[in-house]
């Protein structure tokens, strides 16, 4: 039979383990946003989402190591921790998901003219979660991604660099 200190020691070396996985993966992804010009409330959301995470790997860990739950208990744990932050942050995913496909259909630039319903204006910040448009009266519009893939976005700056790449008569 385990030892109550063999015990603690376990609990306490798979917490440290957990938590410094967690901090990694959190590192990686920081840095990976700051350089994609992320803003700093996606990275806190990013970091807090990576907390609950390694939150629930470590009752759920506590649970299957200590012989309360079974490991199938644990993983329905994590389970339900997963649903829970998914449909916590679906718009802020929603959102990250459209950056990335308008960034790879190179859709639109930094500078470019666009027109997204009565806003119309210049391109001048594009961000994972949304796009910045001035205005002509000099206001700045902030479009979530989401929005702009939905369209109908009109692109008034990129019709030829549009048509090259997909070879459009």
């Amino acid at each position: 039979m385990i030892s109550i200190l063999n015990l603690a020691i376990g609990v306490i070396v798979g917490i440290v383990v957990v938590v410094l996985i967690e901090e990694g993966i959190h590192y990686l992804i920081r840095r990976a946003a700051k350089a994609a010009g992320t803003s700093s409330t996606v990275i806190r959301d990013i970091g807090v989402a990576m907390r609950i995470i390694a939150i629930l790997v470590i009752i759920a860990g506590i649970l299957s190591f200590t012989g309360l739950a079974s490991q199938f208990t644990a993983l329905a744990i994590s389970g339900i921790g997963a649903l829970a932050i998914s449909l916590a942050l679906q718009n802020t995913i929603s959102n990250i998901i459209a950056g990335i496909l308008l960034f790879y259909d190179g859709v639109i630039h930094l500078n470019d003219t666009v027109e997204y319903g009565s806003v119309k204006g210049k391109v001048v910040r594009l961000a994972l979660r949304n796009t910045w448009i001035k205005l002509e009266s000099g206001n700045i519009a902030v479009i979530s991604n989401s929005l702009l893939a939905g369209g109908p976005l009109i692109n008034h700056s990129a019709t030829e660099r549009l048509s090259r790449k997909y070879e459009i008569d």
